[in-house]
């Protein structure tokens, strides 16, 4: 992994969020966990640089994102997609799922993210906040919430950005 500069990481972010997918993982190499996510962002706020990450508390890996101060986004080309898909449709607390899939997890500053990743962003929290019902203001985003599970979103600081070349 070779570490690079915000302005070196030029990327599509609905692309690779929206469409790709990433890997939200918190906690160290002992006891972590990590879940495919597909809704988020890249941005600028605070005069710096953020990615905004959305976890529903049901998710097993929301404990460990509340109870850490760091986590990684990590991003994979499209030979990883079923591989997304199962660290995304099954839990950690049934199963070891990063065995299932065959991903090494390596240490990234105080969290862990996976050798096989395209993209690391090593992100230290800034902010959290629950979504809301009475804050949506369209049909279509409630919609998105039939049994009222919102998400709690998280503000994070991208500190250090790694390329596996």
């Amino acid at each position: 992994m070779r570490k690079i500069t915000i302005q070196e990481f030029n990327v599509n972010t609905p692309m690779i969020i929206g469409r790709e997918w990433m890997l939200v993982t918190s906690g160290d190499l002992d006891n972590h966990n990590t879940m495919t996510a597909s809704w988020g962002g890249l941005g600028h706020l605070w005069n710096k640089d953020v990615a905004f990450v959305f976890v529903r508390p049901q998710r097993y890996t929301y404990g460990f994102v509340e109870k850490n101060e760091y986590m990684t986004l990590s991003f994979y080309d499209s030979s990883y997609r079923e591989a997304l898909t199962v660290l995304g449709t099954k839990s950690g607390r049934d199963t070891d799922k990063e065995a299932e899939v065959n991903f090494h997890p390596i240490q990234v500053g105080e969290s862990v993210a996976f050798e096989e990743a395209k993209y690391i962003l090593k992100c230290r929290k800034l902010y959290a906040d629950d979504l809301k019902e009475d804050s949506i203001f369209d049909e279509k985003v409630a919609a998105c919430y039939p049994n009222k599970d919102y998400h709690r979103m998280y503000v994070v600081e991208i500190e250090e950005i790694y390329v596996n070349d």
